[in-house]
């Protein structure tokens, strides 16, 4: 299931991005090769990743690395975004200037 859910995470983020294999490629440094991400978003094939790779792939998608690591049934990491509470800094000012 995790080999899936990792195919669909780079294929879905390269349609979305419309970014080339070659353009993710270059994202991640370089690091991980054209050829490899074209392989990983093909259908009907089998990908997995080393926990050493998530952090590259995470950048040539655009993705938190967390979420690379859940599709590919890796061990999360700590993420200290995660604790970032936002709520809009916006004041609400009814109509009568209260």
């Amino acid at each position: 299931m995790a080999r899936e859910d990792l195919q669909d995470l780079v294929r879905r983020r390269l349609w979305e991005l419309a970014r080339t294999a070659h353009e993710a490629s270059r994202r991640s440094r370089w690091v991980i090769p054209p050829e490899t991400l074209s392989l990983m978003a093909r259908r009907g094939g089998r990908s997995f990743i080393s926990e050493g790779l998530a952090g590259f792939l995470a950048r040539a998608l655009d993705v938190p690395e967390n979420r690379v690591r859940r599709a590919a049934g890796l061990p999360q990491v700590p993420d200290e975004r995660e604790s970032i509470t936002t709520r809009p800094d916006l004041r609400l000012i009814r109509g009568d200037g209260v």
